[in-house]
């Protein structure tokens, strides 16, 4: 069979079959369409988290610890380099749990991995994965938290102001959820804040401790240097030891102390008003942002799957034996030939 051959078998089969073709496509592309009338709609809640503080902290007494935290010093606005703590916060497996074990009065009291897993569980397919009720509530925190992790997302806009959103199929549980979330963000910060400046606080006590014990060493050495002074008898000359030295360091370290004890009032009273607010702009509340899965175009796709794959079925027979034809002359060709030419040189032999 040539090729040629093979073409015109193709057309007349489909040709003849075109019927069965278009009722292959019709069928894969209703089940399509009903496939993805059956896809629940995403709901999608945004919020826009801004921080405010009382106080304008000076950079230059910020702490190590607060500094890779990375809340240290954001007066208007989360700072560059808060920004990448700030959502490695939002995000972090200790506040997705924390606010998975959560309870809503306004959804029968349920904790948050309670309400999210039945929602799981009520909008899966029949082949998808279900949750059952965990025995345990470290296995609930763990199971809510990644749940909270696939539908939520946090950043830093260009005016360093951090948005969350969180995504559902029931939209119920969104703004509790979003709101419960930045609950958890907006008090961790605000720990981190009043840390930072119990630290500070912390920090210029233990110096001015450690200079005062400075100052009384010196003292001691003074008070020795005086009880050990040398006198003439005869002569009563007294001979002071220089103390020219010690008197220098001693003022120094007397000027450090005044300064940390100026700094120590300074953390003290910053201690005191460290106030951090959050304010959330754009509140998680409805109308909520939808996203539907299209019909039609798994319905358009589903039919022109459907007629290439009824056709190829059709036709299957023929490219099978064309195929198999192929093969055989590949193979048995040059033995069939010889064959034939031993039987024409032995009929010629007899003739003659």
């Amino acid at each position: 069979m040539t090729t040629i051959e093979l073409t015109r078998k193709i057309v007349r089969r489909l040709g003849k079959l075109k019927l069965l073709i278009l009722v292959a496509g019709i069928l894969l592309g209703g089940a399509l369409y009903i496939y993805a009338k059956r896809i629940p709609v995403v709901y999608t809640a945004k919020a826009s988290v801004f921080p405010l503080t009382a106080s304008n902290e000076n950079s230059a007494t910020s702490s190590l610890i607060s500094t890779l935290t990375g809340i240290s010093d954001a007066p208007k606005s989360f700072s560059q380099e808060a920004s990448i703590n700030i959502v490695e916060l939002a995000t972090s497996r200790t506040t997705r749990e924390a606010v998975a074990m959560e309870r809503v009065p306004e959804l029968g009291n349920k904790r948050i991995a309670e309400l999210l897993m039945d929602n799981e569980n009520n909008s899966t397919s029949f082949f998808g994965k279900t949750f059952k009720n965990p025995r345990s509530d470290t296995a609930m925190r763990a199971i809510g938290g990644e749940i909270i992790k696939l539908g939520m997302t946090a950043k830093i806009n260009k005016n360093g102001i951090l948005e969350l959103t969180f995504s559902s199929t029931d939209k119920n549980i969104i703004s509790p959820i979003s709101y419960v979330l930045i609950d958890k963000i907006s008090q961790f910060y605000k720990d981190l804040k009043v840390k930072k400046a119990r630290f500070d606080y912390d920090f210029t006590v233990r110096k001015m401790d450690s200079l005062n014990e400075v100052l009384d060493t010196y003292d001691k050495k003074a008070i020795h240097m005086a009880n050990t002074t040398l006198f003439v008898p005869a002569e009563k000359i007294e001979y002071v030891i220089p103390k020219e030295n010690l008197i220098n360091d001693k003022s120094r370290v007397v000027h450090q102390r005044d300064a940390a004890a100026n700094n120590r009032e300074e953390a003290l009273w910053r201690w005191q008003k460290v106030t951090p607010i959050i304010e959330t702009l754009d509140k998680p509340d409805p109308p909520f942002e939808e996203k539907r899965t299209s019909a039609m175009v798994y319905a358009v796709l589903g039919f022109a799957l459907g007629c290439f794959l009824g056709a190829i079925v059709l036709i299957s027979d023929i490219v099978y034996k064309y195929i198999n034809d192929e093969i055989n002359n590949a193979v048995f060709g040059d033995e069939k030939t010889a064959t034939a030419a031993a039987d024409a040189t032995s009929t010629t032999a007899t003739t003659a």
